[in-house]
């Protein structure tokens, strides 16, 4: 099993979610409202300017889902392609390996 996490811009989210509901596999994911920067510019650049310092944090939305291997090209690449404009910023995909999932409903209550 893999964990796959993204970073996306947030008018992208009902994009990306459409997409998923098309691929087998997927289960489900969970989504947090967060903040974020990178670094302006490239390495070498400086120092940043006053209004960089000021603005370089941005909302984005943070996507975390389980997926078995076999589906997790299909999942990386629909969140790729439903949340891409082509700008600086559209976010980033990353997969992760998991150890072990536990499903909380499926474990019997201690007597």
């Amino acid at each position: 099993m893999k964990e796959i996490k993204a970073v996306i811009q947030p008018h992208k989210l009902a994009r990306v979610r459409g997409a998923l509901f098309h691929v087998p596999g997927f289960n489900g994911m969970t989504v947090f409202r967060v903040e974020g920067m990178s670094r302006p510019g490239g390495p070498g650049d400086g120092k940043p300017s006053l209004k960089q310092e000021l603005t370089d944090y941005s909302g984005k939305v943070f996507l975390a889902m389980v997926a078995e291997d076999e589906a997790v090209d299909a999942i990386v690449q629909a969140i790729a392609e439903a949340s891409t404009t082509g700008q600086k910023g559209d976010g980033l995909v990353w997969v992760l390996d998991v150890e072990r999932v536990q499903r909380i409903r499926d474990t019997r209550p201690s007597p």
